[in-house]
C-alpha cells in the first residue's frame, strides 16, 4: 500500500510528504506535536514536539538507499549548528530559555514510498 496518494511533484513536496509520516510517527508514539517547519533566519526546524518532560526539536531526514551516506550521517555539524541556532531563537521567542528540558532528535528514514523504515534517534545532537 503507497504512503501518499499521488507521485509527489517536486523535492519540497516529497519532503512534506515525509515530515508529514514523521508527524503522524509520532503522534502514534504519544508525543505531543507543537510546531512544524518553524523558520527564522538561522535555520529551520521540521517538528518541535512536547516527548513528556521534554521540548524536543526534530530534525527529519529522508534517502531513498544508504549508497550515498544514509539518512542519520546526512545530519552533519553544520545542520546540527542550524538547527540548535533555530531552536535558541524559539526558545527565546516562547521565553522558555533555561525553563525547560530540551532535546535534539532525528528521524531517519530510508527506502521507497512503498516501503519506509523509520528510525527515531532520540537526543541524537546536542546544542552547539
Amino acid at each position: 500500500m503507497p504512503l501518499f496518494n499521488h507521485k509527489p511533484n517536486n523535492k519540497r513536496e516529497l519532503g512534506n510528504n515525509f515530515e508529514q509520516l514523521a508527524v503522524d510517527y509520532l503522534i502514534q508514539k504519544k508525543v505531543k506535536i507543537i510546531a512544524t517547519n518553524y523558520l527564522c533566519k538561522m535555520g529551520e526546524i521540521d517538528i518541535i514536539a512536547r516527548d513528556q518532560q521534554d521540548l524536543v526539536f526534530v530534525e527529519v531526514r529522508y534517502r531513498k538507499s544508504n549508497t550515498y551516506g544514509g539518512s542519520l550521517e546526512s545530519v552533519n555539524k553544520g545542520k546540527q549548528r542550524r538547527v540548535s541556532l533555530a531552536a535558541s531563537h524559539y526558545l527565546q521567542n516562547h521565553q522558555l530559555t533555561n525553563k525547560i528540558s530540551c532535546r535534539f532528535d532525528v528521524i531517519a528514514m530510508t527506502g521507497t514510498l512503498e516501503k519506509i523504515n523509520i528510525n527515531w534517534i532520540k537526543a541524537a545532537f546536542n546544542a552547539n
